[in-house]
């Protein structure tokens, strides 16, 4: 079991107050609004006194149409991350999808993380590991709590002890995504564990593309944090209506901090 991990010098899974958040757009649109997104978010969380972890997808790769929105190269991303990293002070976390990916950006980001759809996948997960990086697996939408497990004993067993879980609900193949809180606390028997509240009220991909419950975002994080959490992810934008991926279910900037705010009062 993983009781905790540490995130460069002062963030800390497992031991952090009220929790860690990771928090950004949910792809790169260009440098100048990821920088701005995530200057933002680190005032609020500052306020709050909530650490944070910028997090931003480089490339979309498993976008339900063809045409969709993908992102940038990733040598875009890590001279974005660099910035970010260097100019804000801010650690930075990101997915890949392919193994070549992680030896690509290991010197450019805090944590890997590993999409809830490729959780299972053993080449991404040892390539993940082998970085020496912490490692946050998302859960996919088609397995439970229990089966995370097997995904966290194959990063131990790359020699990489730093895990983490982001739980972020099921879909039983109607179109909606339906959070099982029981699973928090059995993945929370194998390593610290995320609490995914945008991504858990999408609606899959019926009709072709994703849709979302917006509205559900702050009763099901309060109900995370009531159970007890490590981390909370949150994708926010400053224009969701215009966001280029996952606007849908995109928390409003203006909106964090009161977002947030209730959600700490929860276990303040």
């Amino acid at each position: 079991m993983i009781t905790s991990v540490k995130i460069k010098d002062n963030i800390i899974f497992g031991q952090s107050t009220p929790f860690v958040l990771i928090s950004g757009p949910c792809v790169i649109e260009n440098a100048e609004h990821t920088f701005f997104m995530a200057e933002q978010i680190k005032k609020i969380a500052d306020k709050l006194n909530i650490p944070f972890i910028f997090k931003a997808s480089f490339d979309k790769a498993n976008r339900t149409k063809l045409e969709n929105y993908r992102g940038v190269s990733i040598e875009e991303a890590i001279k974005i991350f660099t910035r970010i990293r260097n100019e804000l002070n801010i650690p930075v976390t990101t997915d890949i999808h392919e193994p070549w990916q992680a030896d690509a950006l290991k010197n450019s980001i805090d944590l890997i993380q590993i999409p809830a759809f490729l959780c299972r996948q053993t080449d991404l997960l040892v390539a993940a590991a082998k970085t020496g990086l912490p490692v946050n697996i998302k859960k996919a939408q088609f397995v439970n709590g229990v089966d995370m497990e097997r995904a966290v004993n194959k990063v131990i067993m790359s020699d990489n002890n730093n895990v983490i879980l982001t739980e972020r609900g099921n879909t039983f193949g109607y179109g909606d995504y339906i959070v099982d809180m029981r699973n928090l606390l059995v993945m929370k028997q194998y390593a610290p564990v995320i609490f995914d509240a945008t991504h858990s009220v999408q609606k899959g991909c019926s009709g072709g593309s994703s849709g979302s419950n917006k509205h559900f975002v702050e009763p099901l994080a309060k109900a995370a944090a009531a159970i007890g959490i490590d981390g909370l992810f949150l994708e926010v934008h400053n224009n969701p209506d215009n966001a280029l991926s996952d606007g849908t279910s995109s928390i409003t900037l203006d909106n964090l901090e009161n977002v947030l705010d209730n959600i700490c009062k929860v276990i303040n």
